[in-house]
Order: C-alpha cells, then sequence, then structure tokens
C-alpha cells in the first residue's frame, strides 16, 4: 500500500465526464470496505437541485465554487482518517486549487477514457450534463483536461470492464 494512502486514506477518482468514475468508485469503494461519495451528488444535496439546474439558473461559477466547498469537507475527513473513495466531477481536478486540496490527501487516479468512447456513452446524456450538447465544445473541453487529468498519482485506461478497472 502506498504510503500517503495509509497517511490519509483517501482515493479520489478523476476524469472526463462518462469516464466511469461513479460506477468504478461505487465498486472500488466496496471492494476496499470504504465509504464512497460522488461530488456531484453531494453539490446536488446542497442546493437542493440537479448539477444541470444550477448550471442553468447560478451559473458554472456557483457550481464550481460548491463543488470545491464539497471537496474541501471531504478532505477535512480523510484528514481525520475517515477512509473513502471520491468519484471527483469531470471538471473538478483542473480547477483551480481543486488539484491542490486532494494532491497530499490521499490517492488520486485518472479514469482515462478515449474520447470517441465517452461520445458514445454521452449522446444520451445532453439533459443532465450541460457540458456535453456541444459536440465540438465537448471535444475542445477533453482536449483541454487532458493536461490537467495527468497530474493524477496513477492514470488507468478506463474504456472497459469495471471489475478489471478496479483490479488495476
Amino acid at each position: 500500500m502506498d504510503l500517503k494512502l495509509k497517511r490519509t486514506p483517501g482515493i479520489y477518482l478523476t476524469g472526463f465526464m462518462g469516464s466511469g468514475k461513479t460506477t468504478v468508485g461505487h465498486v472500488l469503494a466496496e471492494h476496499l470496505g470504504w465509504d464512497f461519495v460522488d461530488i456531484d451528488a453531494e453539490v446536488e444535496a446542497a442546493a437542493q437541485m440537479s448539477v444541470a439546474q444550477i448550471f442553468e439558473t447560478k451559473g458554472e461559477a456557483e457550481f464550481r465554487r460548491l463543488e470545491t466547498e464539497m471537496i474541501r469537507n471531504l478532505t477535512r475527513k480523510v484528514e481525520c482518517g475517515m477512509p473513502v473513495v471520491v468519484a471527483l466531477g469531470g471538471g473538478a481536478f483542473v480547477q483551480p486549487g481543486n488539484y491542490e486540496l486532494v494532491a497530499h490527501k490521499g490517492l488520486s487516479i485518472w479514469l482515462d477514457c478515449p474520447f470517441e468512447v465517452l461520445e458514445g456513452r454521452l449522446k444520451a446524456d445532453t439533459g443532465t450534463r450541460p457540458l456535453a450538447r456541444d459536440h465540438a465544445e465537448l471535444r475542445r473541453l477533453y482536449d483541454a483536461r487532458l493536461e490537467g487529468y495527468s497530474r493524477a498519482d496513477h492514470r488507468i485506461a478506463a474504456g472497459g470492464d469495471v471489475a478489471q478497472i478496479v483490479k488495476s
């Protein structure tokens, strides 16, 4: 086990929307016997509205503020020894300050999924994912975030079977 993980038992899954962070996170947390937290779900609960509604009524800046607040709250719990697997939002890890919040409070894992796979997964889900509505913008956003995701402690190819990803 990584010494960093022993000191602060947090695993932070990052990657583009549709890469499987929530699905993999649930399975990984169950496998480890740890809690699982989805940051987007935490934001929705705090705001009492969906991510799409937050974007539409309050804007992306307010969503990002709430997201950072949820990450900060979770990292405090991890620092106190609460073991947790966290599915970060697709843009959380690349937002200013969020990487620094998680960098020394466990391990970050980039679920690296090919754009073509993501695009197929997201086609039917543009209603709940406001940033996935425009194909050209989606590709630009994907390309822009790759460098930020690459700062994660580990990179796992995530285009396939969930059980295999968890074993990685």
